[in-house]
């Protein structure tokens, strides 16, 4: 079977991206990676959806939606990718090849003057639009760890973040019958524009058994 080439981690984009936190009964959450839990307070945990549109001048260029889902390993804290989709066949290949992210492949629709859809052949996935100006937006540097099931365990990939973050006023629509309908019944809590972004994600550090 043919495999699509993808680039070699670690891989440096930039672009700009719009981000919500929702919070989303557990039980309701689609299956994490064993052994990582969702965090929770009270049978709620926290989930982000994300659209993001990656420009020229990274290793690749493509849009992105992304479910993400913050987890803990014993007392380390990270973030599971629960669902991805790209507009490139490149990124899809080495999203799951190199660290166990779950890409599937889209068609995207996106407004430069504040809207972006994701369809999967069958049905819109999700759609966002901008409500309004982008506030407070201040300059951030951010780390992270993403952990992800692979073929014999879990695997473990920094990300690094440096770029702009202003609070933004996003509405979401999703498809209650498609892949993300287990938000359906939650409402996003605070929206963030992520501008002119910097994002390295990997090498992949490590891969423990899932015991």
């Amino acid at each position: 079977m043919h495999q699509e080439a993808h680039p070699p981690e670690p891989w440096d984009l930039r672009g700009d991206g719009w981000v919500s936190a929702w919070l989303v009964r557990s039980s309701a959450l689609p299956a994490l990676p064993a052994p990582t839990r969702p965090l929770t307070l009270l049978g709620v945990a926290l989930v982000c959806t994300a659209f993001a549109d990656y420009r020229p001048g990274g290793v690749l260029a493509y849009h992105e939606l992304v479910a993400v889902v913050p987890v803990r390993r014993g007392a380390r804290i990270g973030l599971s990718i629960t669902h991805a989709w790209v507009d490139s066949a490149a990124s899809r290949a080495g999203g799951r090849a190199l660290w166990g992210i779950p890409k599937e492949a889209a068609r995207f629709e996106v407004d430069p003057r504040g809207s972006a859809s994701a369809h999967d052949g069958r049905r819109a996935v999700a759609s966002v639009r901008l409500g309004g100006p982008v506030r407070w937006r201040l300059p951030v540097r951010a780390r992270a760890s993403v952990w992800q099931g692979v073929p014999g365990g879990v695997a473990r990939t920094p990300l690094r973040y440096r770029g702009g973050v202003g609070f933004a006023r996003l509405s979401w629509r999703v498809d209650p019958a498609g892949p993300l309908g287990w938000l359906r019944a939650a409402r996003p809590l605070f929206g963030l524009a992520l501008t002119d972004f910097r994002l390295r994600f990997g090498p992949r550090r490590s891969r423990s058994s899932r015991g």
